[in-house]
């Protein structure tokens, strides 16, 4: 009995940020809640600092806006790999990539995608900018919200979005794909 129940467990777990070729598209009730933003600093001193502290640093110094910032350090992890849970360059999962970038400025987000689509507030895909988050339900069991993309372009009606994939890991997508489109379920704004 036990076996079963951990069984279920991991399958439950790893459904929570995978896509898949199923999409319902229902709308949600909207809601908004406060993000708690951190205050830290980054010290770029220490010998020993790893790669993803020195991308913070580095982002930290340059970007001419906390949006453009957060854009460009998620775009670093293109290509990396698909890792469940995975929140480094060895590995990203969807809600990772989100969750990383934004803290990277100091903008605390919950780690999953379904809870992050509670925050902020909800706008219209028309209404869309560079930084903004894109939901999808992506034809799990719970009809639940499993995976995020962070808007890093939104012009003339073309949104691409970045985003980790089970199959191909950390890319840049259009919303304009057909699996994406169908998929789609909601945008917020965050900041």
């Amino acid at each position: 009995m036990k076996k079963l129940f951990f069984l279920a467990f991991i399958i439950l777990s790893y459904s929570s940020c995978k896509s898949s070729k199923r999409a319902k598209g229902s709308q949600s009730s909207t809601s908004s809640s406060k993000v708690i933003i951190e205050n830290r600093s980054v010290e770029t001193s220490n010998e020993n600092i790893t790669l993803s502290e020195s991308r913070k640093a580095e982002n930290l110094a340059s970007p001419e806006s906390k949006t453009d910032g957060i854009v460009d350090y998620a775009k670093q992890f293109q290509g990396v790999r698909y890792k469940f849970g995975g929140t480094t360059e060895k590995g990203m999962d969807c809600s990772g990539l989100v969750f990383e970038s934004y803290r990277a400025y100091n903008v605390i987000l919950p780690r999953i995608s379904r809870d992050m689509a509670k925050r902020g507030e909800k706008i219209h895909l028309r209404q869309v900018e560079k930084g903004d988050l894109l939901f999808f339900k992506t034809g799990n069991r719970r009809n639940d919200i499993n995976h995020v993309g962070l808007v890093v372009s939104s012009e003339n009606g073309t949104i691409k979005f970045i985003h980790a994939t089970s199959s191909a890991g950390v890319i840049i997508s259009s919303i304009a794909e057909s699996y994406w489109e169908k998929a789609f379920e909601e945008a917020r704004r965050i900041l």
